[in-house]
């Protein structure tokens, strides 16, 4: 009786989102006798039917609708129209779980044929650009298809009614042709390589990762949403003008954390945006700790971000910030440096050889690159914000935000990736995190390099521990290139 009870609590609260396996492994097989119609209306089915108006000549037609989950994604819901009238045809993806904390925007340099394959899940909030050749798609129409699958739809796009312009406006048949030439080499794996972004303000598109990336190939960065983008994804009105001293900045004063007025003046952070890490023109004083009214970037509501002035020996100052919302549990933090742009970056280098290396304290700046070639990690900067921590703790990090990108449905969670992922990626990503958990196991030497074009990067020393000098750790300068000036 208890193994029935327990039985029916997991189909009660078994998810309509699963893998295409696990739906086909639910249905029962005929065995070709006959069948009551009480048991064929309790089949369960994979993909639902329904009848629905057509568009094109207003007669019915029937939409299919497909509820399951992509790999290193989440839950979607796949939606086909056909009309058996007319012919119409429309497919849809749409993404059934909510809206994102955070927007995100993913880049991806094309290199070859096995990059054109890589699944693209575009929502209608998503704007996709290539980009060597300045075009976008822009947000409105959902889809999931991979990289050649979206050129080539520009491509008909932009050569539909190319043959009316050629006799009729040849000048912008000459510009729509100078960029159909080269998308049309792309798409017929002749142009290698190119670049192509995909951002999305509701976190809900996404550009399929690779254990193999390396150098800044694939890069995904969050960030926090303008109210504006808010108002535009229906959560929140759009910003208020806010009332403003001869400054600029709001006239709410801030207050301490047990809610009184604090004995120091401090200017509001402005409440027409999002990043509540936005410090420019707030004083900070040591020794004391601040909070902030600011609208929550996950739902909208009021929310506290909470500061400190924090110091850090024989480095500098940096200023620790967590925002919380009660009404969505939205928590985030970061750490943000200060003082003047350096004339040099520096880079950081260190030997993680023994169980001590992985207790150093490590500052990584939302600037910072972080590179270890031997587990075959890269974080690009402002991938992960700033962080103040251990190596080991920064190593946890990127293991459990990968993870989570990679196996985020509960099937994968035990390393499977899902039904639909190859058995070699689902190989590699498996041999990519035994050597990550071994790394922060201390069971194996291998080298961080932190680099950092505002020099805002730091790692501990143990020349005290050691009685001499740190060989473990070494830093050096080095001239920005004109690309991270720009930044």
């Amino acid at each position: 009786m208890a193994a029935y009870d327990r039985a029916e609590k997991r189909e009660v609260h078994e998810s309509p989102f699963q893998t295409l396996s696990k739906q086909v492994a639910n249905l029962r097989v005929q065995d070709g006798n006959q069948t009551s119609q009480e048991a064929v209306e309790d089949e369960p089915k994979v993909v639902e039917s329904i009848e629905s108006l057509c568009i094109s000549c207003e007669e019915n037609g029937e939409t299919r609708l497909l509820l399951t989950k992509i790999p290193y994604f989440r839950e979607v819901i796949l939606m086909s129209f056909a009309c058996d009238h007319c012919g119409f045809k429309n497919t849809e993806v749409k993404s059934a779980g909510q809206i994102q904390e955070r927007g995100a925007k993913y880049s991806l340099k094309v290199a070859d044929e096995e990059d054109m394959q890589r699944q693209i899940v575009k929502s209608d909030t998503g704007v996709f650009r290539l980009e060597d050749l300045d075009i976008e798609m822009p947000a409105g129409h959902s889809q999931l298809t991979n990289v050649e699958g979206v050129l080539l739809e520009i491509l008909k796009d932009l050569k539909s009614g190319q043959r009316k312009r050629k006799q009729e406006e040849p000048e912008l048949w000459e510009k729509i042709d100078a960029i159909v030439q080269p998308l049309l080499k792309m798409t017929l794996n002749q142009k290698f390589p190119f670049t192509i972004t995909l951002d999305d303000p509701s976190g809900n598109s996404w550009i399929e990762p690779s254990p193999k990336d390396k150098d800044l190939k694939y890069q995904k960065t969050d960030y926090p949403r303008t109210a504006t983008q808010n108002a535009e994804l229906g959560l929140g009105e759009p910003p208020a003008p806010a009332s403003t001293n001869d400054n600029g900045h709001s006239n709410q004063p801030a207050t301490s954390l047990n809610g009184s007025p604090t004995a120091h003046v401090v200017p509001q952070i402005p409440s027409d945006t999002q990043d509540s890490t936005n410090l420019e023109g707030v004083d900070i004083l040591a020794g004391h700790n601040y909070s902030f009214p600011t609208p929550c970037p996950g739902c909208t509501k009021p929310a506290h971000l909470n500061l400190q002035l924090v110091n850090i020996p024989y480095f500098k100052e940096v200023v620790v910030s967590a925002v919380m919302c009660l009404h969505c549990n939205y928590r985030s933090s970061d750490v943000k440096t200060g003082g003047e742009v350096p004339r040099l970056g520096k880079r950081i280098y260190l030997d993680v050889r023994e169980p001590a290396d992985l207790r150093r304290d490590i500052l990584k700046s939302e600037t910072c690159c972080v590179k270890i070639d031997e587990v075959g990690v890269e974080v690009v900067p402002g991938t992960m914000g700033g962080r103040f921590t251990t190596v080991e703790g920064l190593l946890t990090q990127i293991r459990d935000d990968l993870r989570f990108t990679v196996f985020e449905s509960e099937e994968d969670e035990a390393g499977n990736g899902g039904d639909s992922m190859p058995e070699m990626k689902r190989r590699g990503w498996n041999q990519f995190f035994e050597v990550i958990n071994k790394a922060i196991k201390g069971e194996m030497a291998f080298r961080i390099l932190l680099e950092d074009p505002l020099a805002n990067s730091y790692v501990q020393s143990l020349e005290e521990e050691l009685e001499g000098k740190d060989e473990r750790l070494r830093k050096e300068d080095y001239t920005r290139s004109e690309e991270e000036d720009d930044e």
